[in-house]
């Protein structure tokens, strides 16, 4: 930590990342603090400019608040069963309040369809004074914006959003173009507030207290009718289905794109300046969700995302970085440009402020064969792909075929410069296997003779440069020492069987110098510099590759052992963001998608192994 951010990164100001929920209404998100506080939200998708950003800026970044007006002796926060509702519960002296925040998933056939965040309090027990502060901030507080009053309630004016506000009680607007209101909630009365995104002249929508159980209603059935089709019943159904519900929310429904996070530089390490913007597609997320998508019976957003995911093959675009990208947008943008939002302090001081993210013009060679293998997954559990998409695939890999043996930034994408990852050249040749494996399986056309060479060129040159002799191990870098968490998945991607003693070798020894108490670090970045200053935690991720090549390997009960101390290192709600600090606090964008797809995988086949 620098000197001058050591007071900044325990800011009260900031609550912690593991103390907050998600809602959404696969359009976008937001994060609800256990105070009561919408702390993140952007504004009408996932990507666009946030409208309450406090949780990167306490002062400019603005928020939505409820909370009671006196002193709170303790607050607990979980969803109502099987669904993304949130509810929020204050207790006090004078009384039990709940907040219940969601947002009604929008359907283009619904007459009433438009984005809305609902916040509807409900009093418990005695009589309570609350207090409402909404203190939007648009284009992450960068555009100013006015008040308009009518009859039914508030319109938030700025160049390009407007937001209405619909509540059942009286706001007052201050000289900043805050609202502010006090109610008092006493037991079995409900006050409602809605926020609404509003074309350009619209007004407000009346509310009035009635409103808020349909609105509940309606969403509550939502997400279990959706949740009713999961196939999973094994040990950790709970834990499988809060990923399963999160992997949901973090898909974009109108495009079938499955984003990384919600959020934007949360820092990896507090007050450092590993902030990066994961509000995007990425590709190498792409075998991993459709695998939990399938697993579970999920089979409509397999086929919404396989179609997503084919329409970059036929647009590919050439250039150093090879005919796909890394990371797209929702739309499939490849073009990220990274800015830095230098009027925004970070979450605790941690700077710069991303947005956009420059790793999308990276070459990351391990794509094509996470890319390649979400294909196989989907024509073996799936429908299967057409002729055409195929035929894409077909270019696809004779640019790999001549590109893959050329250093690249790897998986973790460093910005230390390329070098020769043998986690690239893994994937690589899972990306050749699997087209020899779909052409046999179904018949399809291709030149297996040349792809069969290639892939066994790459298979021995990753046993001869990838393995070393001193570490007894798979290694980060060809001919180098460096341990890398990555290598689990080698026999997930039937690279090796579990059992081979090169591979259990390289599984003990990462036992022994990558895991802490199940966490699993990516890698030691003391001993393979990224280019980044700072330090980092434990990688959720990685935890849960741990678990599953445990699992694989037939130590069965050790992989028990650390899933479900894993299962520990969640929030409250069962949710994980990328990484796990050295005291246990969540670091990172928050919640990861990637986290959660890892943990269903390794919950499912654990709970197979187990039978």
């Amino acid at each position: 930590m620098r000197p001058d951010d050591a007071e900044r990164t325990d800011d009260s100001r900031y609550p912690p990342i593991a103390d907050h929920g998600l809602i959404g209404d696969l359009r976008t998100a937001a994060l609800v603090g256990t105070d009561g506080t919408v702390s993140w939200f952007c504004c009408p998708r996932f990507d666009s400019p946030s409208v309450f950003g406090s949780l990167l800026d306490a002062e400019r970044g603005g928020y939505w608040r409820i909370s009671p007006d006196c002193r709170v002796a303790g607050t607990q926060q979980f969803y109502f069963p099987d669904t993304n509702v949130l509810i929020t519960r204050f207790l006090t002296e004078e009384g039990m309040v709940e907040v219940h925040d969601f947002m009604p998933v929008l359907r283009e056939r619904d007459p009433d369809h438009h984005q809305r965040l609902v916040r509807r309090v409900l009093g418990l027990r005695g009589s309570m004074r609350m207090r409402v502060t909404l203190a939007p901030r648009l284009d992450y507080g960068r555009d100013s914006h006015e008040v308009r009053r009518d009859r039914d309630g508030l319109c938030f004016v700025g160049r390009d959003t407007v937001l209405g506000v619909g509540a059942t009680v009286d706001l007052d607007v201050d000289r900043n173009g805050d609202a502010h209101g006090e109610f008092v909630v006493s037991a079995g009365e409900t006050e409602l507030f809605v926020l609404e995104a509003l074309e350009s002249g619209q007004r407000a929508n009346h509310h009035h207290a009635g409103d808020a159980e349909e609105l509940f209603r309606r969403t509550v059935d939502f997400w279990r009718g959706w949740l009713a089709r999961s196939t999973y019943r094994g040990r950790w159904r709970e834990k499988v289905h809060r990923s399963a519900l999160t992997l949901k929310l973090l898909t974009h429904e109108p495009s079938g794109a499955v984003i990384a996070s919600p959020t934007a530089s949360l820092p990896e390490d507090l007050g450092g300046e590993r902030n990066w913007d994961y509000r995007y597609v990425w590709m190498r997320d792409a075998a991993f969700s459709l695998y939990a998508l399938l697993r579970l019976g999920f089979t409509s957003e397999a086929d919404a995302f396989m179609e997503w995911l084919t329409r970059r093959f036929r647009r590919p675009r050439e250039g150093q970085a090879g005919p796909l990208r890394v990371m797209y947008s929702i739309d499939g943008d490849p073009e990220l440009p990274e800015r830095t939002l230098d009027h925004l302090e970070g979450y605790r001081g941690a700077r710069p402020v991303r947005i956009g993210n420059d790793a999308s013009d990276q070459l990351q060679l391990d794509i094509y064969g996470e890319i390649i293998d979400s294909v196989y997954l989907y024509n073996k559990y799936g429908t299967g792909i057409s002729y055409d998409s195929w035929q894409d695939l077909i270019g696809v890999l004779d640019w790999l075929g001549e590109h893959w043996d050329q250093p690249d930034e790897s998986i973790w994408e460093v910005r230390s410069g390329p070098r020769d990852h043998t986690f690239s050249r893994l994937m690589t040749w899972v990306a050749f296997e699997r087209m020899i494996r779909m052409a046999r399986q179904r018949g399809l056309p291709g030149p297996l003779d040349s792809w069969m060479r290639t892939r066994d060129r790459v298979y021995r040159q990753i046993m001869e440069r990838g393995w070393s002799e001193r570490r007894q191990a798979f290694v980060q870098n060809y001919d180098d020492d460096v341990l890398d968490s990555s290598l689990l998945l080698m026999p997930m991607v039937k690279f090796c069987s579990p059992t081979d003693p090169r591979f259990l070798s390289t599984l003990d020894a990462i036992r022994e110098g990558l895991v802490v108490d199940s966490l699993v670090f990516r890698y030691d970045p003391e001993q393979a510099p990224d280019g980044l200053w700072g330090s980092e935690g434990t990688f959720s991720i990685c935890s849960f590759w741990y678990v599953e090549a445990l699992t694989r390997a037939g130590r069965l009960s050790e992989a028990r052992v650390a899933l479900e101390k894993t299962f520990t290192y969640a929030n409250h709600l069962g949710l994980y963001a990328e990484q796990i600090g050295l005291t246990g606090e969540q670091l990172g964008n928050f919640p990861q998608a990637f986290t959660h797809l890892a943990l269903i995988s390794a919950a499912v086949n654990l709970d197979r192994a187990m039978g």
